[in-house]
């Protein structure tokens, strides 16, 4: 009887082949990851913050309101910076070296949450900024008359 691949076979061979996968397993059975890519999306009222391998799949991840912050305080850069270390800790509690860093938003939270992270003795490779910005979307709303 000829055994088949289950679909993690698959993707640990197809992933051994190419040497982009950099998670390996401790005798335990945790995942054992070097770096990956550090998401922040800080918005007026929150910042979110995940940290994913290098395929995309996330690993960890926090808010600010995740963390207890309510109402306005959860757009502060303090609570981005207490997201920031939160995650850092996760991460090199399994192992992460280096990171690249990924920002999506204007809010006062993007280098708080980064510097954070960084403080946990983790790498940063590259930022990347990539927030979203509109080609002339939909049309903007009239002016206040005061």
């Amino acid at each position: 009887m000829v055994k088949t691949k289950t679909t993690t076979e698959e993707k640990k061979s197809t992933a051994s082949k190419t040497g982009t996968a950099e998670v390996k397993k401790t005798p335990k059975g945790k995942k054992k990851v070097t770096s990956g890519i550090f998401n922040v999306e800080a918005t007026f009222n929150n910042t979110k913050v995940t940290f994913c391998d290098k395929s995309g799949n996330v690993l960890f991840w926090s808010s600010s309101g995740a963390l207890g912050f309510k109402g306005a305080k959860k757009g502060t850069p303090f609570a981005a910076s207490k997201v920031g270390d939160i995650v850092g800790n996760k991460a090199s509690s399994v192992g992460v070296k280096e990171a690249d860093v990924v920002v999506r938003g204007v809010g006062s939270g993007r280098e708080p949450a980064i510097r954070a992270f960084m403080a946990n003795g983790i790498d940063i490779i590259s930022i990347k900024d990539a927030t979203p910005v509109p080609h002339n979307g939909p049309k903007a709303k009239k002016p206040r008359r005061v």
